[in-house]
């Protein structure tokens, strides 16, 4: 048995345009000044409220839960426009169905996205049969906290030794790390390779082409430390 459980934004899907433009656009439309795009890319993973406390600290809740509505709304009105695409990262198809065809592999998601979203993009790429596991932000707190991989871990079954984390956030490595857990960071998404390293990531992928060798590598580590 081994769980494999990935993040989506930054991980598994490029979709930092459409977080950067409905952000600013919700900002924008409550009249006050849009964050920068460094400052968005630098949330994502956090459950939307605790987002929100970051991006505009000085403001009220009563605010902060004006701009989540506006955000959610603009998020919508982004992905219907024509030109709207996210993109999976090079590599990531092959990962995931190649995983998925190991009958000692289980697959789940870990993520700050709500289900609608997730199951849009499972629909999407018609991996809806590849994970047993999906955990979303509608049910659980905020990353790091574990909730959401002790939740996938008692879903599927698997001891902490037989499991994984793969992100591209701090937050990601953060949960990993208080689940017990094995943390791989991705370089490709959102925060930088030597902060992943900062926060106790085990290990770090650097293009597609690798993740399932280091995936390979890290559950094989520890499964001998566990034996």
């Amino acid at each position: 048995m081994r769980l494999v459980i990935f993040d989506c934004d930054g991980t598994l899907i490029d979709s930092q345009h459409a977080i950067y433009g409905s952000m600013s656009q919700a900002f924008g439309t409550l009249g006050l000044p849009p964050p920068t795009r460094a400052d968005v890319l630098g949330i994502v993973g956090l459950s939307l409220p605790e987002a929100l406390a970051v991006l505009a600290p000085k403001e009220s809740e009563a605010v902060r839960r004006e701009l989540i509505d506006a955000y959610k709304n603009g998020f919508v009105g982004v992905r219907a426009r024509p030109d709207h695409q996210e993109s999976l990262y090079d590599g990531v198809a092959a990962a995931v169905v190649a995983l998925a065809a190991r009958p000692d592999t289980v697959l789940g998601i870990a993520t700050g996205k709500s289900k609608r979203g997730v199951a849009r993009l499972l629909a999407q790429e018609g991996w809806e049969r590849h994970f047993l596991t999906i955990q979303t932000a509608d049910d659980h707190p905020s990353k790091p906290h574990p909730s959401m991989i002790l939740q996938a871990m008692a879903e599927a079954g698997a001891a902490p030794h037989q499991a994984v984390m793969v992100g591209d956030t701090t937050y990601d490595m953060e949960m990993a790390l208080n689940a017990g857990v094995g943390a791989i960071g991705v370089s490709w998404g959102y925060h930088a390779g030597e902060r992943l390293r900062s926060a106790g990531a085990h290990a770090l992928v650097e293009t597609g082409a690798h993740l399932l060798d280091v995936i390979e590598q890290r559950l094989a580590a520890q499964r001998e430390a566990a034996a």
